[in-house]
């Protein structure tokens, strides 16, 4: 390796506005209450956009704020209409599913558009949250 391939960087700073601006954050998170709002606008939003024959999928959507592995919050939503133990009916309609007739009935891409906004709010909170 010649002296031309190396890239080299030297700075006078010791980067203590950044750390302390990293430090001050790293443990600022959204809150767990905005979390449980996100959750619920989330439910809501997923209700409102199933597909209704009964209605019972779009009466089966709740949330869990859950910790990951990093100790990092996290919003999961659910559905709890199962058929047979095994076919998430929700996870059905997104994707699709073939019939026992040999059919298949095409997916429905609802899931993505009604949580996209929920989405963006949580990113602009944390957005502001991190210029404060």
């Amino acid at each position: 390796m010649s002296r031309r391939d190396v890239i080299s960087i030297t700075t006078k700073s010791n980067f203590k506005k950044t750390t302390d601006w990293l430090n001050r954050h790293k443990k600022s998170p959204i809150s767990l209450a905005l979390l449980h709002q996100y959750g619920k606008e989330g439910v809501e939003a997923l209700k409102a956009a199933t597909p209704k024959l009964t209605g019972l999928t779009a009466d089966s959507w709740y949330y869990e704020i859950r910790n990951d592995k990093d100790g990092e919050l996290k919003i999961v939503w659910c559905n709890s209409n199962v058929v047979k133990d095994y076919a998430n009916v929700a996870i059905l309609i997104q994707y699709g599913h073939a019939t026992k007739n040999g059919g298949y009935v095409e997916g429905i891409d609802y899931i993505n558009p009604a949580l996209k906004p929920i989405f963006q709010k949580i990113a602009d909170e944390a957005f502001k949250e991190a210029r404060r």
